[in-house]
């Protein structure tokens, strides 16, 4: 028996009923996720809705690393950052790295303003990002300078002869894989090394002369790789001002005019390697306090093994 038509009409009414409320249901969501994640200044500002000045820090040993020259570069395309800190504490690492990092900070001042606040240590390639940027920032004590290189090499054949292992070898050449620690270092092998490391000073040495625009004989001890406190790196021109991130935030305001108010965002490499759907979920996670962290690191914590090969421009204090 056919249905009546007054019961068809009414299911009609409650299908639409239905759908309208189904509709709106899911566009407030929607509406709620987006107010949260717009609320969220990390991730507005990554996502180009909130002008901002972005935080990129620098901290332990400098490598030669592509995922945070590829973050600089994505701050030199965003046009939502107006400015960029780049925060230092780093005693350095390899001249590569070093030189890499260097280079992607210059293309990303040619950009738009970038200064440099340095921490507990902003020496040899920590200083090498430093010079970089347009203005340098150090605290009173900050360890600032060894300018040069390093290159050190291991000598183990007294412990080999100790405990009786020779190493044999064929080389194509004499001053193939020299120095080497299997063998006191030849004459030939000593010079080797210290045209290089010659090299790479010059290198150094020409970076700050015109950065920093000084006579770097006017620089005490400075040829021969000191270090100096904040205070004397910016009596000696290697620093602009005695001054934490506020004092760089003023300099920006007064001579960028880049307002006090402007939020200060920090972008890491860790937040390059999320995707989208991973920002998006991260920030809704946040905003309601889950344990984000915890999640992410479920799966244990990962331990790398930092290994630094050839040049090295880095200070460390002598134990010995």
């Amino acid at each position: 028996m056919a249905p009546d038509s007054e019961v068809l009409i009414d299911r009609r009414r409650t299908r639409r009923r239905l759908t309208f409320w189904r509709f709106a249901a899911v566009t407030l969501g929607l509406l709620l996720i987006m107010a949260v994640l717009l609320s969220n200044a990390k991730f507005a500002g990554q996502a180009g809705v909130l002008p901002h000045v972005a935080r990129v820090e620098i901290n332990g040993i400098i490598t030669d690393d592509r995922k945070q020259t590829e973050l600089l570069e994505r701050l030199r395309k965003a046009d939502q950052v107006k400015a960029v800190i780049i925060a230092i504490d780093s005693p350095g690492g390899t001249t590569t790295g070093g030189e890499t990092l260097f280079l992607a900070i210059r293309r990303l001042a040619e950009k738009k303003p970038v200064v440099a606040t340095c921490g507990t240590l902003a020496a040899s390639g920590g200083y090498i990002a430093a010079i970089a940027a347009d203005r340098i920032f150090v605290l009173g004590n900050t360890i600032t300078g060894s300018v040069g290189v390093i290159f050190q090499w291991v000598n183990v054949t007294e412990l080999l002869d100790h405990v009786g292992v020779k190493v044999e070898e064929v080389r194509s050449g004499k001053l193939k894989a020299v120095p080497n620690p299997f063998e006191p270092a030849s004459e030939p092998a000593r010079e080797l090394t210290q045209e290089m490391v010659d090299d790479a000073k010059d290198w150094f040495f020409g970076l700050v002369k015109e950065r920093r625009k000084i006579d770097l004989d006017d620089v005490p001890g400075l040829k021969e790789g000191r270090v100096y406190s904040g205070r004397q790196a910016v009596k000696y021109d290697l620093a602009d001002v005695v001054g934490d991130e506020r004092a760089a935030r003023k300099w920006l305001a007064d001579e960028k005019g880049i307002a006090m108010s402007t939020k200060v965002i920090d972008w890491t490499v860790e937040e390059e390697d999320e995707g989208l759907f991973t920002q998006l979920f991260g920030s809704v996670a946040t905003s309601f306090g889950l344990p984000l962290k915890e999640m992410r690191q479920v799966a244990g914590a990962l331990t790398d093994s930092l290994q630094l090969d050839g040049l090295v421009s880095l200070w460390h204090v002598n134990n010995r």
